[in-house]
């Protein structure tokens, strides 16, 4: 069942509330006005019954008004069955009106039957010398006035709460609105993006809803509050995040020196297999090898440093469907084991980018097709243009798929399939990031999709340099 909103709810119990005290005052109205009624038509039933007593004969008492009803019992037999007429004439009453009047207690109290089609009547009977004395009055005047009396308090009633229903809307969405400038604060900051970058959280609830005095006042209070601490959380965040990056990038450039200068002297050292020991040569040889692997992890931390940074882009005209069929060529070449497919469009598709970091996407993107799926897979790399312009690559593969488990981090640092700390496969864990981060400096997007048997990396770059690229990355240089 959906939850209705908090106003929706208050004008409705105010509603409800207020129909429910008219509902009650009608009904008491109504019973304590049929008691006044009765009351006094009881009083009238008693005059009426004397008079008829000591009468010279009940239908011709005087006194005896048009609806009275008598019926007198003399030595066990009914003598005078009748009613006054509203023209004043007398009727006689049937065997079963007579039947129904004689089982009256003779107590001398009132008492209500119901006399087929002459309606509901107040009933007395009185013991006499000979006989019994019975009278009644009719109860039509009595519940046409409760009938009368309780369709005017419907009326009222009904306008009241309607009335109240509008009045009470309109004052409830007033008291509300602090309340909505609250809910509209927090909603605010909800689509700032908290989670990365460098926040600057100055959205406050207004002062005028922040008054202690009041409710609404404690909560925006409360949340200013809570938003001054998470924006003083998010700087201290940031800053930690920059030196981390900006320690990340200084090591990676210092350590660039002294790589190289071992990847040189390991492979100079390799040469001489005839002058160095067997043992000494694979030695040398493995040392070239995680001296290479690690200038790659360097080079990787360094262009991530750099597009932290905001340091521009070697933009220019990029083939993108030569850079593809080039990049699949060289997948082919170093996982020949897997199959892989090309689709192109009919006509060559060109983008504003820098093609050396465009190609590092294509190789990425491949080369996680090829690492993290068993020999045989089929590999497709698609690129067409979507309806909008846009240049869509996406490289699919029919291999296990990613763990769901994975699937939000893909594109994270460090995050990899396999948990452990293994380097068999050659993965840092720093692939796809890179791939996010360049195709995001392009202005673009990526995105995945994995299941058992389909996996689809698909990004999307613009085919042509809108004025936020042009003046944020220089052009090639020629």
């Amino acid at each position: 069942m959906k939850s209705r909103p908090l106003r929706a709810k208050l004008i409705a119990s105010t509603v409800g509330l207020l129909a429910l005290v008219c509902l009650v005052i009608g009904v008491v109205s109504e019973l304590a006005l049929r008691g006044f009624l009765l009351d006094q038509i009881d009083h009238q039933l008693d005059a009426a019954a004397h008079r008829a007593m000591h009468g010279p004969a009940p239908l011709d008492a005087p006194g005896q008004a048009a609806g009275t009803l008598n019926l007198t019992v003399h030595g066990g037999y009914v003598g005078t069955a009748g009613l006054i007429s509203p023209t004043g004439q007398q009727e006689l009453l049937d065997t079963t009106q007579q039947a129904a009047l004689l089982g009256l207690p003779l107590d001398g109290r009132p008492y209500t039957r119901t006399l087929d089609e002459l309606g509901d009547y107040r009933l007395i009977a009185l013991p006499t010398m000979d006989g019994v004395t019975i009278t009644g009055l009719p109860l039509a005047p009595v519940q046409d006035t409760l009938w009368t009396v309780g369709l005017i308090l419907f009326g009222v009633a009904l306008a009241g709460v309607v009335a109240a229903g509008f009045a009470g809307a309109y004052a409830i969405r007033r008291t509300l609105r602090p309340l909505d400038r609250v809910a509209a604060t927090a909603s605010r900051v909800a689509e700032l993006p908290l989670d990365r970058g460098d926040v600057v959280l100055s959205i406050r609830v207004p002062e005028i809803d922040t008054d202690p005095r009041t409710e609404v006042g404690q909560v925006g209070s409360a949340l200013n509050l809570m938003l001054g601490h998470i924006g003083h959380a998010l700087a201290a965040r940031q800053a930690s995040e920059q030196r981390v990056r900006q320690f990340v990038a200084d090591a990676s450039h210092e350590l660039r020196t002294p790589l190289a200068a071992i990847r040189g002297y390991a492979e100079l050292t390799r040469r001489g297999t005839d002058q160095v020991p067997p043992q000494v040569a694979h030695a040398m040889s493995r040392i070239e090898s995680e001296a290479a692997r690690m200038t790659t992890l360097v080079e990787d931390l360094l262009l991530l440093a750099r597009i932290d940074a905001g340091k521009p882009l070697e933009v220019g005209e990029v083939d993108l469907s030569r850079l593809v069929a080039d990049a699949v060529s060289d997948a082919h070449v170093a996982g020949p084991e897997h199959i892989w497919r090309l689709r192109l469009a009919d006509e060559p598709v060109i983008v504003y980018g820098d093609p050396l970091r465009l190609h590092q996407i294509l190789a990425n993107l491949l080369s996680n097709g090829r690492v993290h799926t068993p020999p045989g897979t089929t590999v497709t790399t698609s690129l067409t243009r979507s309806a909008d312009g846009s240049a869509v690559l996406t490289v699919t593969d029919d291999g296990p798929g990613i763990d769901r488990e994975l699937l939000p981090t893909v594109f994270e640092r460090f995050a990899r399939g396999d948990q452990s700390r293994s380097r068999v496969a050659g993965s840092t864990g720093l692939g796809m990031a890179i791939v996010a981060a360049v195709v995001i400096a392009h202005r673009g997007t990526v995105g995945v999709t994995s299941r058992p048997g389909r996996t689809e990396f698909e990004v999307r770059l613009p085919t042509q340099v809108s004025h936020s690229v042009a003046t944020s990355l220089p052009q090639a240089r020629s």
